[in-house]
């Protein structure tokens, strides 16, 4: 770090400057990120991201970061390069950590030493963070394995796409041809024709497999093949697109054995996700696990309750209740969150008995080590309600906490009441529209629709139908429960598939079902 500088005749330094992170985002796939990119993620005030970073990404920055675009594309820069190093050195020089965020890796073609001399000459502190490169994720999701000792024991990495104000090319195109083993070209899609062409007159055999890889290890990858003589014939023909890596040699053939990415059997499949930012993860996860290219579109998030004192009042006073009643997943979180930070020992909560609505609901409440009574056979708030009129010696008189949602009716307090118990209400939280889109979900959404759309509450069916977002006929529609099946229907919407269990693996089924 640098000492602080005077900058005025008073004597009054200016402030240290913080520190950049240029940090590679990997090539696309959420789970290639390393855990010192995900680490300054988090840990930024400004978060300057390119075309090629997984925009999934954004949702590891702290509350208020400042997220800004800096992306490239062929023919289409939202921020020039001495644009984005001015912009680092300035928000560095305002005291803030900045994370540079890169596609691949920061060194391998991706500019970063030239953003890392600017900061150096602007005495500016920074750090490097290597990232997966595409150079070979991009080959290994394809099942081409870039190094193979039945095939090569050299490999080659070069740009089809040099510095444009640099005059002639420096590319060697002789020396790459008579270099041995497989060649790794990033970019350069567009120049193909014409660097095949250079290559074959260097010598390369024209008959030299080649594999171009686009959108590398997302659910969004295309793979085509050919050889250096027929693949811009292919280019052409398929209107192939950048972003793409270029695997050239004999390894190519191995993709024909070696395939796995692509086989998976949601592969090429759109699903949109409509559940809580928070919430969607575990869905998507399972979803992209099996190939699928999720779509993540939040049309609702979880708030505090308006009156937070009187939900804190009634988890304090939860030991001394007979039942405890959970409807979702996000009543027992916020219950028990609320719990601990009152509580060291979770035997505070005393003998009280717990009932679930559902399997999801019951596993976040074990989540807690603690143990469930009663899960109803049907799993819906009716049938929550049926099975505790049943429970052994009835409900008079015996005292209940219903933890539940602000805006969900109220048919088991009113039930339970009805019978003669007593109720209280404990409400953990409110939905409200999501009305954040920074991943362009909702964009994306309307130009390509989606093969599947999942919902998990009848609230995000209400908020999702506020959006008027059109719906592709061809697409089905999957609820997680009657509940919200009943929602669908209030709405004129048809239910193409219902989980048989009315939790995340039940939904993934039911996707898995309809898409059959």
């Amino acid at each position: 770090m640098m000492a602080d500088t005077p900058h005025s005749a008073h004597g009054s330094s200016r402030r240290s400057p913080g520190t950049v992170f240029l940090v590679g985002a990997g090539p696309g796939d959420p789970g290639l990120l390393t855990l010192r990119a995900k680490e300054c993620i988090e840990l930024a005030d400004v978060l300057v991201y390119d075309y090629l970073a997984n925009p999934l990404f954004l949702h590891y920055a702290k509350p208020g970061a400042e997220k800004i675009y800096a992306g490239k594309k062929a023919g289409d820069h939202a921020l020039k390069q001495g644009d984005t190093n001015a912009l680092l050195i300035q928000k560095a020089l305002e005291g803030k950590t900045v994370t540079r965020l890169k596609g691949g890796d920061p060194f391998v073609f991706g500019r970063g030493g030239e953003e890392a001399e600017e900061l150096v000459a602007a005495g500016v502190p920074f750090e490097i963070v290597p990232g997966i490169s595409s150079t070979i994720a991009g080959p290994a999701y394809a099942g081409i394995p870039v190094t193979h000792r039945a095939f090569n024991t050299q490999l080659t990495l070069f740009t089809g796409h040099e510095d444009p104000t640099k005059g002639p090319s420096t590319l060697d195109y002789a020396a790459i041809a008579r270099a041995p083993g497989t060649k790794v070209m990033l970019m350069g899609v567009e120049r193909m024709r014409a660097i095949t062409s250079q290559l074959i007159a260097a010598g390369l055999d024209p008959t030299t497999p080649i594999a171009l890889v686009r959108w590398a290890t997302t659910p969004r990858q295309q793979v085509i093949t050919g050889t250096i003589e027929t693949i811009a014939d292919e280019i052409d023909r398929t209107q192939f697109k950048a972003p793409a890596v270029a695997v050239i040699g004999g390894v190519v053939n191995l993709r024909n054995t070696l395939a796995w990415f692509d086989r998976r059997p949601l592969f090429g499949k759109k699903i949109l996700v409509t559940r809580t930012r928070a919430q969607a993860g575990e869905l998507s996860h399972q979803l992209a696990a099996l190939g699928a290219d999720v779509i993540e579109l939040p049309t609702i998030r979880i708030e505090d309750p308006e009156d937070r004192l009187g939900f804190g009042e009634l988890v304090q006073d939860a030991h001394k209740y007979e039942w405890l009643v959970f409807t979702s997943p996000n009543g027992v979180e916020r219950f028990f969150t609320l719990f601990h930070k009152l509580y060291e020992d979770v035997r505070s909560i005393g003998g009280v008995r717990i009932a679930a609505v559902g399997t999801g609901t019951a596993a976040k409440i074990r989540e807690n080590h603690l143990g469930v009574d009663l899960v109803p056979k049907v799993m819906t708030g009716d049938g929550l309600l049926a099975a505790l009129l049943k429970i052994d010696g009835g409900v008079d008189h015996r005292m209940f906490l219903l933890i539940r949602p602000e805006e969900v009716r109220n048919t088991i307090s009113a039930g339970l009441t009805k019978a003669g118990a007593i109720v209280d209400d404990a409400i953990a939280y409110r939905t409200v529209p999501e009305t954040n889109d920074e991943t362009g979900a909702q964009a994306r959404f309307r130009e390509e629709g989606a093969d599947v759309l999942t919902f998990a509450s009848g609230s995000a069916v209400d908020h999702f139908v506020a959006l008027n977002l059109p719906i592709p006929a061809a697409t089905k529609i999957v609820s997680i429960g009657p509940v919200t099946s009943e929602a669908l229907k209030n709405h004129g919407l048809r239910i193409d598939a219902e989980a048989t269990t009315h939790d995340i693996p039940g939904l993934v089924q039911a996707v898995k079902r309809v898409l059959a």
